[in-house]
């Protein structure tokens, strides 16, 4: 898995930059119905969730996210508003929430248990009859069908966890009942050959660990592809809305000990990059 505290400093540029987010941001609004307040879990550097604030009637944003240097950008763009922590241990009261995202994260969990103990989360602090949206199939969507995908297609397979099938499945179990449904375009994250190898490289890829064998072997069969520097189709990631049934049972709150050992200080970072 990639460091994102590493990744933090080119993150934006690499990942298509504001373009990106824009769309992102609008494909988000678009399943929310006006929430006063919002959690972006997962919010890495903070430029879609920026965008989550803005404008009249924007809602009182908070971000969260587990890398000290990503969350430290995000305090730069949204300053006394953004809390370290993990995913699957928010430091929020049950129900504090009028709207809970996370964008790009759950494929990032590891395992179905993972999974689950992020979505078991995000319904426990959104209150009855909000909306929590994420992002289903990541990896998926960057499949486009292009040459390097026919590359790709040999690699060794990664365990998926967030599928809209298994997503949904963990979402039902803690309360959340479908809501919608929205798609945006990954806007300057076409891959080119080049661009991958480079990828490759920095360990985006999980089942071809940098330096390898197999994934220098990779890298050849990538260098050997035409017009190195030209970027096949962007990804398209597709959101899921879920509403909180006003019924449904909110899950214990984590212990205070747990919370404070996740959330380290507890406090806001207000932005500045802290380490611990």
């Amino acid at each position: 898995m990639l460091d994102y505290d590493q990744e933090a400093e080119g993150y934006d540029a690499w990942r298509g930059g504001e373009p990106r987010a824009e769309a992102a941001a609008r494909a988000v609004l678009s399943l929310l119905p006006r929430p006063r307040t919002l959690l972006d879990v997962g919010c890495g550097t903070g430029i879609v969730t920026r965008r989550l604030a803005a404008g009249p009637g924007a809602p009182r944003v908070t971000g969260v996210d587990r890398s000290v240097a990503m969350a430290g950008r995000a305090a730069a763009r949204l300053p006394g508003a953004v809390v370290r922590a993990d995913a699957a241990r928010l430091p929020f009261r049950d129900a504090e929430f009028d709207a809970v995202t996370s964008v790009w994260l759950l494929h990032l969990a590891g395992s179905a248990r993972a999974t689950r103990a992020i979505v078991a989360d995000c319904a426990r602090v959104l209150r009855p009859g909000g909306v929590w949206v994420t992002t289903v199939d990541k990896g998926a969507a960057h499949n486009v069908g292009s040459d390097i995908d026919a590359v790709l297609a040999a690699r060794p397979p990664a365990a998926v966890h967030d599928t809209a099938v298994q997503v949904e499945a963990h979402a039902r179990a803690h309360g959340l009942l479908p809501a919608g449904e929205a798609r945006f375009t990954g806007l300057g994250q076409g891959r080119s050959p080049r661009r991958t190898v480079a990828d490759l490289r920095r360990g985006w890829f999980g089942t071809l660990p940098p330096g390898s064998a197999l994934a220098d072997r990779f890298a050849e069969r990538l260098a050997a592809l035409p017009d190195q520097d030209r970027p096949r189709p962007d990804p398209v990631f597709t959101l899921r809305a879920f509403t909180k049934a006003p019924s449904a049972r909110t899950p214990s709150a984590p212990p205070p000990d747990a919370v404070r050992a996740a959330a380290g200080d507890r406090g806001p970072l207000r932005g500045r990059t802290r380490r611990t």
